[in-house]
């Protein structure tokens, strides 16, 4: 009886175990369709064929699997990401051709079989399939395929113009017949239908629009009130601040925090919200913030010109490395100097400390030599390290033909 007691506390601990492990029910963003079934599978430890399958099945008990899965796609989010959602199946394409079966199916029905008009049959229900499927194909198409990497805006209006052709042609038919038949109103009824649902495939681009519109109209709400803070906090907080630095030296520790609250505060107000592009001068500044949070000393960065190089090139690494070794052997003041331009692009960093020989290291002792010296010579530039009157200066220069090369 103490067995099972004891066993029981034991089933219930690895069953909240195996729960606490299991990954977060959330739909991936390189999906299928949806990402319904693959999310619902990662969640569940199961395959994604199982997944699908167990909905197919359910499909069987009064739809069930469809409102499971339409329930799930609702209310199941996206995983956190920097791009949007990518979709392996052109769904608008295979509603596209679906579309046109079903409109090739009314236009044979009404023009070899008897006409429309001759009694109940199935040529409704296919002129009804090709208007509903050509409704959903064109706002798929423009509301959710417009903002896929892998399509886009022209795979749309692509997507568009092909339904439209389809319903056209499906339109001009029931005219035709509509025209030489005695029942002439019940076509020209079916042939409204047709035409208004042209008029709802391309009414979805006036949604998008809106919706569009919509969002750039927060988005300019939201700058409008980021510069009124940004004025308001640059006439007190930024000052102070500034003011703080200004009166405790370079190595000071209250010095550094307020460089580091000055810093994030003026990325909050002016960067906006859209992420900075990854180039050489917003990475060295980011590093140089870093730094300056770890070693007492304060680098300013100073960019001129304009270069294609980014923050995950060789430059950018040697630069990294020069600034880490100026603020742990120098500290105090560090100036680093990117000059670009078309012919290529220089980056300076330069300290105030005792200065640096390289001549008098030892051989065995490699960061500086292979760090920044090998690193540029392995991309094809080049790196010089020579001590100056008030320090050391790191020269880093890459050629734009080297970059490009």
């Amino acid at each position: 009886m103490g067995d099972m007691t004891t066993a029981a506390p034991s089933v219930a601990t690895a069953d909240a175990a195996r729960a606490a492990s299991r990954p977060p029910l959330l739909r991936p963003r390189e999906c299928a369709v949806s990402g319904t079934a693959e999310g619902l599978a990662d969640h569940l430890g199961w395959r994604p064929l199982t997944v699908r399958v167990a909905l197919a099945v359910l499909c069987l008990l009064w739809g069930a699997g469809v409102l499971l899965y339409l329930w799930l796609w609702a209310l199941t989010p996206w995983r956190p990401g920097p791009d949007a959602p990518s979709r392996r199946v052109p769904v608008a394409w295979v509603l596209t051709a679906a579309a046109s079966v079903a409109g090739f199916t009314t236009v044979l029905w009404v023009s070899a079989w008897g006409g429309p008009y001759s009694g109940p049959s199935a040529w409704v229900v296919a002129c009804s399939a090709t208007s509903v499927l050509g409704i959903v194909a064109g706002s798929w198409a423009t509301l959710v395929d417009t903002r896929d990497p892998a399509r886009g805006p022209r795979h749309a209006l692509a997507v568009r113009l092909t339904v439209t052709g389809i319903l056209v042609v499906v339109l001009v038919v029931l005219l035709a017949v509509a025209g030489s038949s005695s029942a002439g109103l019940f076509g020209l009824v079916m042939s409204l239908g047709v035409l208004i649902s042209i008029a709802l495939v391309h009414a979805t681009t006036l949604l998008a629009k809106w919706r569009e519109l919509s969002g750039e109209r927060v988005r300019r709400i939201r700058e409008e009130q980021r510069s009124e803070m940004a004025a308001h906090l640059h006439d007190s907080v930024l000052q102070t601040l500034a003011l703080i630095q200004n009166r405790a030296g370079a190595s000071s520790e209250v010095a550094r925090i307020a460089r580091a609250q000055e810093r994030e505060l003026r990325s909050w107000l002016y960067d906006g919200d859209a992420p900075a592009d990854s180039d050489l001068p917003t990475d060295l500044r980011d590093f140089a913030g870093a730094l300056e949070l770890d070693y007492p000393v304060r680098i300013d960065v100073v960019s001129a010109g304009s270069s294609t190089e980014r923050a995950s090139g060789d430059v950018a690494a040697a630069a990294r490395e020069a600034m880490l070794n100026a603020a742990r052997h120098a500290g105090g003041e560090v100036s680093v100097y990117i000059e670009g331009s078309p012919a290529g692009v220089d980056v300076f960093v330069r300290d105030r400390g005792a200065g640096f020989d390289l001549t008098v290291v030892p051989g065995d002792r490699l960061g500086v030599r292979e760090s920044i010296i090998g690193r540029m010579r392995r991309a094809g530039g080049s790196a010089t390290v020579r001590p100056t009157a008030t320090g050391t200066e790191v020269h880093l220069r890459l050629d734009a033909e080297v970059r490009r090369g």
